[in-house]
């Protein structure tokens, strides 16, 4: 709260459930129209992710978001709404926690505040660019005393490029894997896949570290819909690769993202053969991380090896 005020300038909003653990799907949908519905809330923040807002969906009335369209800021478990709005027409933002990124240990990544700022008060291009390190470390939210401190960070390997030689400009879509492929499980909040034709598609995995073979199979569900072949340009975040539950050392971590890349290739080559791939960007379950437009425009120039957002 301190950073959204003091960083940002902002005067935060907390509703019901913002601190409330298991809030019911109906109570957690009133809380996002009650926030849509205010014309004095211009931005929306997610706290964290998740792994049911799929359920919160059908308690929402379109009609509100319609009325008065305003950032939504969330990603992980926050795909659920962002891909909502995104049928809606209204573009939202995918990155940005209050819990994981505002109250970073050690303090906001300055990449993390800037790329935050720029989503919710500038218009124009920016441009997305490697980090100097970065860290898949997490502190104990059981113990505070571990909030002090950063985490030691890893430097920066550079961006992977696959048949980076075109330029593509598109509306993006996608989010965190995992929730996406519940989403065509359900398929009740996907469109066509024509619609998406042209995309740039953004990918993430979350913290629980699908296994490559995991990863290769939700999207080989996707390419057998026909959905991947949609996209001329797909934008791979870098994996995490570390959690409390399995201390992988760095070398080890390398080996899982390179095998999560590889199977990302295995199925573009099957599905989306003509597609340009670039692993290693810096958003979703990232830190630092880059506040991408959900809907916005992107442009992949693979023979500038370059990225740029349009806020």
């Amino acid at each position: 709260m301190a950073v959204l005020r003091d960083d940002l300038g902002l005067e935060p909003v907390e509703y019901p459930t913002t601190r409330a653990v298991d809030s019911t799907p109906q109570a957690r949908a009133d809380d996002l129209m009650a926030a849509f519905a205010d014309p004095t809330i211009r931005a929306v923040l997610a706290t964290i992710g998740g792994d049911d807002q799929l359920t919160v969906l059908p308690h929402l009335d379109p009609a509100v978001f319609v009325a008065d369209p305003k950032p939504f800021v969330g990603y992980s478990d926050n795909t659920n709404l962002l891909n909502w709005l995104w049928n809606l027409g209204i573009v939202g933002y995918h990155g940005g926690s209050t819990m994981v990124h505002l109250a970073r240990a050690g303090g906001p990544h300055p990449v993390s505040l800037a790329s935050l700022r720029d989503a919710l008060f500038t218009t124009g291009e920016v441009e997305i660019r490697p980090v100097a390190s970065f860290t898949d470390l997490h502190p104990d939210w059981d113990d505070r005393s571990t909030l002090l401190e950063a985490l030691p960070v890893t430097s920066e390997p550079g961006w992977t490029w696959h048949r980076a030689d075109r330029v593509v400009t598109g509306q993006t879509w996608g989010g965190n894997l995992e929730i996406l492929h519940w989403n065509l499980a359900a398929d009740r909040w996907i469109r066509p896949v024509t619609d998406y034709e042209g995309c740039v598609l953004l990918l993430e995995t979350s913290e629980e570290m699908p296994a490559a073979d995991d990863v290769f199979r939700m999207l080989r569900n996707a390419g057998e819909r026909g959905l991947l072949r949609q996209f001329p340009a797909i934008v791979v975040a870098k994996p995490k690769a570390w959690g409390p539950d399995l201390t992988r050392s760095e070398a080890e971590r390398e080996i899982f993202r390179a095998e999560q890349r590889e199977a990302v290739l295995r199925a573009v080559e099957t599905y989306a053969p003509e597609a340009m791939v670039v692993f290693g960007p810096d958003f979703g379950h990232t830190d630092p991380q880059y506040v991408l437009p959900y809907g916005g425009l992107m442009t992949v120039d693979g023979r500038a090896r370059r990225i740029t957002v349009r806020y």
